[in-house]
């Protein structure tokens, strides 16, 4: 048996040999589970490593292992007073958990931690998580690279996120009071509607105050912020970030290609890219740079450098099936369109309900517009008569709650619909997806859609006004776009995250686009607020204050589907 000190002592090798197979069945039986035997396991196993690489894989896994322990499982844990090592390794751990908000602090406080621990094996050679931490803080900034297409058709949303990026960057506008109740739309523009042609809405350049000049040889450009032009209530008062900001046209050059430029220019952090195919190429390139991409797999593949970042579908599905969990429902039908999208949707929705310990899911799919405005002349609602997606029981209990995937022109038909066919006693609530919220919807349509609860970003349901009418004035309200700028926005502070996103299973971030924790794969998953359509107002549904909030522009909901599905959500 190994000392407290990492030692091994004098043993055959017969012996050694059945100790390390003991410690490594240990190991695996735990399927990477945090638990005491587990840590003490890869400590023993520490002093067997044949070599410096070897010692250093044991470091990192053994770290990997305690920053995945739960508050819960710190406070419980109980210790021997021998085990030294163990005692090092949770202190270096409640070091790190004490100070990694700010770096300085963090690289100091380690330092005094190897002091008081220097036979601790990480004292000579910390994590290399820990290593990267300590080196961001000493180089005080890493470069950052913007993957994003910025030509072509997918230019508007590569601008949009960009602009979002760069916004976070110079500093945002401050949260202000309450607007009062005969307060106009804080956009300014209520009735405005969102461009029906992505191609001709403002793109990211307009109003930004900014400038960008092109180096046509690499295809890289190189952003200089200057003060911004637009009107805003409050602005931050911290300094503006000077970091060094490279951006990148992935519809210029190969994926590879301009990895590897990035790579030559110093880059230390790639942001992008946004589509998909992009994306998917990652997974053939090897690159040494960190990569916060803007986009899923369809099967997430774990790459100790790439985290995923996407405005999904998928996302507000799990989010609406946990929400509808949360209501005491337990008989849910999803409402699709006949889509690729309506299938994801559902599927993802199936698979998080059962997760929640819910049973059968049913799935029913409406027409198109003509089709449904047919059969109303006819007097055909719908009947919400679904089929099982996941069932692992028969269906017996009548539905209960009916969440919606429609944009709002089909929302308008599908609820008199649902209550044609429904009586009032047994209708079901009903939830809606991001997609039916736009700009301009006016109070007919609130009234029309009274008793609906609905999800959306948080950067628009009037949590932050003045940022609400800064990001509607650059995109004339376009949501879709508004969205992609609240995306940009997180993505900033994501990147300055970056290592502490990689190693914390308790990550979380509350952002523009929603709050952000970390799944698999170091996948990230937003999760939105919800509201309500209230006799004629919008009330938070999940908020302690039950006030109604102003009119349609302080909480209007978006989603990139509304007018086309935008690259950062497929």
């Amino acid at each position: 048996m190994p000392t407290q000190q990492g030692q091994p002592t004098s043993k055959p090798q017969d012996k050694i040999s059945a100790e390390i197979n003991r410690y490594q069945t240990i190991i695996g039986a735990a399927h990477n589970q945090p638990t005491l035997d587990v840590i003490r396991a890869y400590i023993a196993l520490a002093s067997y490593a044949p070599d410096d690489a070897a010692r250093q894989k044991n470091l990192d896994e053994t770290w990997q292992l305690l920053t995945q322990l739960s508050p819960q499982q710190m406070s419980e844990l109980v210790i021997n007073a021998n085990e030294y090592t163990l005692q090092g390794w949770l202190d270096l751990l409640n070091t790190y958990q004490n100070n990694k908000q700010d770096l300085d602090k963090l690289r100091l406080a380690i330092h005094d931690w190897q002091i008081r621990y220097p036979d601790n094996p990480a004292a000579h050679s910390l994590p290399i998580a820990l290593q990267q931490m300590l080196q961001e803080a000493s180089g005080n900034h890493a470069t950052i690279g913007l993957f994003l297409p910025l030509s072509g058709s997918a230019k508007i949303f590569g601008d949009a996120i960009r602009q979002g990026f760069l916004d976070a960057q110079k500093g945002l506008p401050k949260p202000s009071l309450p607007l009062p109740a005969n307060a106009t739309d804080p956009s300014g523009a209520v009735n405005a509607e969102p461009s029906a042609n992505p191609e001709n809405a403002n793109t990211a350049g307009a109003g930004n105050g900014g400038t960008a000049a092109t180096e046509p040889e690499t295809g890289a450009i190189t952003d200089t912020a200057s003060p911004t032009t637009t009107a805003v209530s409050t602005i931050n008062d911290a300094p503006v970030n000077d970091q060094t900001i490279k951006v990148y046209d992935t519809n210029n050059q190969p994926l590879a290609e301009l990895l590897e430029q990035a790579k030559q220019d110093g880059v230390t952090l790639v942001i992008g890219p946004l589509l998909k195919p992009n994306v998917e190429q990652l997974a053939q390139i090897e690159t040494p740079l960190n990569i916060l991409a803007l986009n899923e797999l369809d099967m997430p593949q774990k790459r100790p450098n790439i985290c995923y970042f996407s405005l999904s579908p998928e996302d507000e599905a799990r989010n609406a099936a946990m929400h509808i969990w949360q209501q005491q429902k337990r008989s849910p039908l999803v409402l699709i369109p006949r889509t690729e999208l309506g299938n994801r949707v559902v599927k993802a929705f199936a698979q998080e309900w059962q997760k929640l310990g819910g049973q059968t899911v049913l799935q029913q799919s409406f027409g198109t517009l003509d089709e449904m405005r047919r059969s109303m002349n006819r007097g055909i609602g719908i009947r919400l008569s679904g089929t099982p997606v996941i069932s692992t029981t028969p269906a017996t209990d009548p539905v209960d709650a009916v969440y919606i995937v429609a944009a709002a022109n089909e929302l308008t038909l599908i609820k008199p619909m649902i209550d044609m066919a429904i009586s009032s006693r047994k209708k079901p609530a009903l939830y809606a997806s991001s997609r039916s919220n736009k700009a301009g919807s006016g109070a007919d349509f609130r009234l029309e859609m009274d008793g609906i609860q609905f999800s959306d970003i948080p950067l628009l349901t009037g949590i932050n006004v003045p940022l609400m009418q800064q990001a509607a004035k650059k995109f004339t309200n376009d949501y879709s776009l508004m969205r992609l700028y609240a995306m940009g926005i997180d993505a900033w502070s994501l990147a300055h995250q970056f290592t502490q996103m990689q190693q914390e299973m308790e990550f979380h971030l509350s952002g523009a686009s929603g709050e952000l924790s970390i799944m698999d794969n170091c996948t990230i998953l937003r999760q939105l607020p919800w509201m309500k359509f209230n006799n004629g107002r919008i009330t938070l549904e999940n908020a302690n204050s039950t006030e109604g909030l102003d009119n349609t522009g302080n909480t209007n909901n978006i989603d990139g589907t509304a007018q086309g599905e935008s690259p950062g959500s497929k």
